[in-house]
């Protein structure tokens, strides 16, 4: 059976992505017998040039507890940064060799290397482990400076060349694929039972009428503009609150909260189908720009499955919506249509067409087999 090294954006947490649905999925169907889970380095410094306050986590390897899945058969591994890569070249060297000694001293022999980190290609360049590149975000169109930019156009390259799958989260990642190692598309998903359970209100909800948007707070993909444009026309009416992990600077926070925009942080994501369920509108005021066009957003399933009504930009998941449930608006329309649905008190309705995480885990299966083989 398989063993997977998963080289992953995010951390191993409570809320969950694309990853850890189908690692999840994978493990809990055998399809795969153990995965070491690589997460973000911890970095102190730059979360100290950012204004953030230092997250004390601890670096190392560590068990990870999931439901229907025996202990030991997924471990994540969290390393430490201590210097920027202008100032400690070989950092990334390092840590990738370290990946590869944790892999074999937990009995990891010939394992399959999941990159969704275009950083990965560093391990996938120590080991020559066979591999597979699952895109679920343009970083080459995204807004970074020129030096991350190049750096990261050099991995994908060599990813694109050297993985024996490349997968693509989205129509418009299809491209990413070469004529010779063409990609697979697996699209996002959510977990049709949460929803189609009824959830108490949840307590972190401010009273009255809601507009609700779900997701990570950051600039590559939040309107912040049109948001507080938003919260200002609903004033008296209703509140705009915002739900999911924070990766703004702390002047946008204030911008938002000035606004009188609700920042709830992050929920675990079991709770999240509550509180979409007993919103009046969900919202989605997303930038339209090239890297928001290679994205499969999670949220449009999620949004779709909640059967709330919903006001989005012209974004894909959203645009192209069959279900009756979304209204397109921009500017200054936006608000206005958000305040026409969320003072409608319309009935939630049930999809019938939502796909599950379970279609997903067994694409991925199927990929993984031939990788294997």
């Amino acid at each position: 059976m398989t063993d997977l090294v998963v080289v992953s954006l995010e951390p191993w947490d409570d809320v969950w992505r694309r990853n850890q649905h189908l690692v999840a999925g994978l493990l809990r169907r055998k399809s795969v017998d153990r995965v070491l889970f690589v997460e973000p380095p911890v970095d102190h410094l730059h979360e100290i040039t950012k204004g953030h306050r230092p997250q004390l986590r601890k670096s190392g390897l560590r068990r990870v507890s999931l439901e229907g899945v025996r202990s030991g058969r997924l471990q994540a591994l969290r390393q430490l940064k201590v210097l920027p890569r202008r100032w400690d070249p070989e950092g990334d060297r390092r840590r990738a060799s370290a990946i590869a000694k944790v892999a074999f001293r937990i009995g990891f022999r010939e394992p399959v290397l999941w990159i969704n980190d275009p950083g990965g290609d560093v391990v996938l360049r120590e080991t020559g482990w066979r591999s597979l590149y699952d895109i679920t975000d343009d970083w080459l169109v995204a807004d970074r400076p020129e030096r991350e930019q190049e750096r990261i156009r050099a991995q994908e390259s060599h990813l694109l060349e050297r993985c024996d799958a490349i997968v693509v989260c989205s129509p418009r990642l299809l491209a990413k694929g070469l004529p010779s190692n063409p990609a697979h598309l697996v699209p996002n998903a959510v977990d049709v039972g949460a929803y189609r359970t009824s959830w108490p209100r949840p307590g972190e909800l401010p009273s009255g009428r809601v507009a609700l948007y779900v997701g990570t707070l950051h600039r590559d993909r939040l309107d912040l503009d049109l948001t507080v444009q938003t919260a200002a026309h609903l004033m008296g009416t209703a509140s705009v609150v915002l739900l999911g992990p924070v990766a703004l600077e702390e002047h946008d926070r204030q911008f938002l909260r000035n606004a009188g925009v609700h920042l709830l942080g992050a929920v675990h994501s079991a709770s999240v189908p509550a509180f979409l369920q007993h919103a009046d509108v969900l919202i989605l005021p997303h930038v339209i720009s090239p890297f928001t066009e290679s994205l499969d957003p999670i949220k449009a399933y999620e949004y779709k499955a909640s059967g709330r009504p919903v006001v989005a930009t012209r974004v894909p998941g959203f645009r192209d919506d069959t279900s009756g449930l979304v209204h397109l608006a921009s500017g200054q329309a936006f608000a206005g249509r958000v305040l026409d649905l969320v003072t409608a008190d319309l009935p939630s309705v049930t999809p019938s067409d939502v796909p599950d995480w379970q279609e997903r885990v067994a694409a991925f299966e199927q990929i993984l087999d031939r990788i294997s083989e």
